[in-house]
């Protein structure tokens, strides 16, 4: 189950297919150094996206 306060890391290693929901919210820099560093919350809050919403996304 993934959580807001996984790093977005954490998340590609244990979810590889959560790259393209990732990128299907806007999230295109999912491959940089900071996001293996950066939570979902965080990131979410980054790039104005809610992060409830990508929760429900992510764990479909």
């Amino acid at each position: 189950m993934i959580t807001k306060d996984m790093l977005i890391g954490e998340i590609l290693r244990t979810k590889p297919e959560a790259a393209q929901i990732l990128m299907g919210f806007g999230m295109g820099c999912i491959g940089c150094p900071s996001s293996q560093m950066e939570s979902l919350e965080q990131a979410a809050a980054v790039h104005g996206i809610n992060v409830d919403d990508l929760i429900e996304a992510l764990n479909k």
